[in-house]
């Protein structure tokens, strides 16, 4: 697979457990130089603050640090008002929002919570369907029409206009939902599990082949990778378990490899981010550019 040439950023997956001091947090990943913050959506889990207000309380808190739902819960929101709320952040953080988008999971408690369940089939339409509803509403024009299976507009005026090309990103795994990756988003936010690389290998392939079906680049699909793993002070333990200098190898191999561009970080303790920030992000970056050079 290519190396797209993008240039690295380094993100931290930051749960947004209510009894967490989640601002000042999010203010020390700035300081410590971390590009942006992703957060998961899944209003219906008590402990958890919700997404969208906890991303414009970050971005209301913090200078530089760019923001997004890793992933937005299209089940439970409406792709106009998403769009509407993604732009609104936009503008007010001078263009630091992106936009994670999902299909759907955790079906019972989406049902609970007052959404609708879908198929696998079902929920991937509805996605399509979203992305278009959303750039619609991005576009600034007036009577905006869209008639979908699981989405419509009918006479919708849109605003405000994103202050920055907003990008759509996926958290997709199936040949269908790559597929759709390839033809229409702006880029693919899968998590790296189990270390199945192969796994992400196919996954880049299948969307490398729709982009170009549609006349694409596949450059022009950001790759955006959730990892976790351990940093630790001895010996190798598998993928991302091991010494910083072996992180610095696998994450660069993961760039000029398989075309990643964007690491979001997942770790449970504080100082485990604030070694990847120290030893492993600025290494990554000196080393993918020596091999790009």
């Amino acid at each position: 697979m290519p190396d797209y040439g993008r240039e690295l950023a380094f993100g931290y997956f930051l749960v947004p457990n209510a009894a967490d001091p989640l601002l000042d947090t999010a203010r020390e990943l700035e300081r410590a130089g971390f590009d942006c913050i992703g957060v998961q959506d899944h209003p219906y889990q008590r402990h958890y603050v919700e997404t969208w207000t906890l991303l414009a309380m970050i971005a209301a808190r913090t200078e530089r640090i760019r923001v997004f739902p890793d992933v937005a819960n299209l089940a439970l929101r409406p792709p106009a008002v998403l769009a509407k709320a993604a732009a609104s952040l936009d503008v007010l953080s001078g263009g630091r929002c992106e936009l994670g988008l999902g299909s759907g999971a955790f079906w019972d408690a989406i049902e609970a919570y007052g959404g609708t369940r879908r198929s696998p089939g079902e929920a991937i339409t509805g996605l399509g369907e979203a992305i278009e509803v959303i750039r619609l509403l991005w576009s600034g024009r007036r009577d905006l029409r869209f008639e979908g299976r699981f989405h419509r507009l009918t006479g919708a005026s849109s605003g405000p206009v994103p202050a920055h090309p907003i990008g759509i990103w996926l958290g997709v795994y199936g040949p269908r939902a790559l597929a759709l990756t390839g033809r229409s988003a702006d880029g693919w936010l899968p998590s790296l599990r189990d270390g199945d690389v192969g796994a992400l290998a196919e996954g880049a392939a299948r969307i490398d082949e729709a982009a170009l079906a549609a006349g694409r680049r596949p450059a022009d699909v950001r790759r955006v990778l959730n990892v976790a793993g351990t940093l630790t002070a001895g010996r190798s333990e598998g993928l991302l378990h091991g010494p910083a200098d072996q992180w610095v190898d696998e994450l660069t191999d993961l760039a000029v490899g398989l075309g990643f561009d964007t690491f979001v970080l997942w770790a449970e303790d504080p100082e485990q981010w604030r070694k990847f920030a120290a030893e492993v992000i600025p290494a990554v970056r000196a080393q993918v550019a020596a091999e790009r050079a």
